[in-house]
């Protein structure tokens, strides 16, 4: 037999072009975070058209009334008409995306909205009533019929000072410890502890306040005082302070600790200059939080200590005045002017609690970690 020299079945015959493959086609991709003039018009289109179907439908033909079910099924239809939207024009993935978006913005502006009114409205009411005294003298040469600018609220501005700034200094400690425990230990213990840490985040004011009065107050014969309204918030403030700080803990990344210890460096060692740095910005957000649950507690105040109508820069010695029941106090007064008074000292204590605020998160924004390694390779360039 003569063998023959013929081609494989799958072997391109020369001179023969072969097909391109097919590209494969590009998928659509989504601009995140990006707000065109289009969005704008299918955003204010659908509102406006959600609107008037809804007033025909509820208004008109069903005779319903009542603002808020109109409200409720208004954004429903507006939500499904700007998805119809949006789908034909940039497909359903678009859809799904520009309709999350929207979901979102509206549940922050709704958050957004009451929060603007209460502070506008403190501000409105306090403004018009503030006076440089306020911040200079006491309520000591005041009474019922008094001017609601007569007199100021220095004593009891110093007091939730002195009485936040104690508080502070006992469980910011205490919590960020208890935090490290938790996540950076752990144990045994660690179940227990966090057991008792989420169940004195829900522990309310009051019952601070009687256990401050029936421990350290009745049995231990302590005097009613700013220590002991510290020692009521302290009891507030650290479980927030615990929990927040262990939630940024742990988004530390876990190979900074690997490759720390991999170099040599002890598990204390680690902690104190990898991990806290790390954690910083974070850690004065706890602190944050810590005072914001404490700073307009009036429960504790109440059951501990008696307020003060004159200055008492001293927290170990008697009763001392607190700006939260400053307010509790003259809001209560049948006078206007007192009200007013009420008025004026809780806008000093947004005005207070906006400038800690502020503070220290321009001292917690700070990059301790490349300060200090940039300050370290100054150190080993030779003269």
């Amino acid at each position: 037999m003569v063998a023959t020299d013929t081609p494989a079945p799958d072997a391109p015959t020369p001179g023969a072009t072969t097909p391109a493959a097919p590209t494969p086609r590009a998928e659509p991709r989504l601009a995140i975070r990006r707000v065109e003039m289009a969005d704008v018009g299918a955003i204010a289109g659908s509102a406006i058209s959600a609107f008037c179907l809804m007033w025909l439908v509820y208004v008109r033909l069903t005779q319903l009334s009542g603002g808020v079910g109109f409200a409720i099924c208004w954004y429903v239809t507006f939500v499904v008409t700007y998805w119809l939207v949006v789908r034909e024009q940039h497909g359903a993935l678009a859809a799904k995306d520009k309709v999350a978006g929207v979901v979102v913005a509206t549940a922050g502006i709704g958050c957004l909205v009451p929060l603007t009114l209460v502070i506008g409205f403190t501000v409105w009411k306090g403004w018009q009533t503030l006076r440089l005294n306020f911040f200079t003298e006491t309520q000591q040469f005041t009474g019922p019929l008094s001017k609601a600018t007569d007199g100021g609220g220095i004593h009891a501005i110093v007091g939730t000072l002195q009485q936040v700034g104690i508080a502070a200094v006992l469980s910011v400690p205490l919590g960020v410890l208890t935090a490290l425990f938790l996540n950076e230990i752990g144990g045994r213990f660690a179940r227990p502890v966090r057991i008792v840490v989420d169940a004195m985040s829900a522990t309310p004011s009051i019952l601070a306040g009687l256990f401050i009065y029936a421990v350290i107050v009745l049995e231990l014969n302590w005097k009613r005082d700013g220590i002991a309204v510290a020692l009521a918030l302290t009891v507030l403030m650290l479980p927030t302070v615990t929990r927040t700080a262990e939630v940024v803990l742990r988004l530390v990344p876990g190979g900074l600790r690997e490759g720390a210890l991999a170099l040599g460096g002890t598990e204390w060692r680690v902690t104190r200059q990898v991990v806290l740095p790390t954690a910083r910005t974070g850690l004065v957000t706890a602190v944050l939080l810590g005072i914001a649950r404490v700073v307009g507690e009036t429960a504790p105040l109440l059951v501990v200590n008696a307020g003060a109508f004159v200055m008492n820069a001293n927290p170990f010695a008697g009763n001392q005045e607190g700006l939260p029941l400053f307010i509790y106090r003259y809001i209560n007064f049948p006078q206007p002017a007192r009200k007013d008074a009420a008025w004026t000292a809780a806008f000093v204590l947004i005005m207070i609690v906006l400038v800690l605020f502020t503070a220290a998160r321009l001292i917690g924004g700070r990059a301790p970690v490349a300060r200090r390694a940039v300050v370290r390779r100054k150190d080993r360039e030779p003269a």
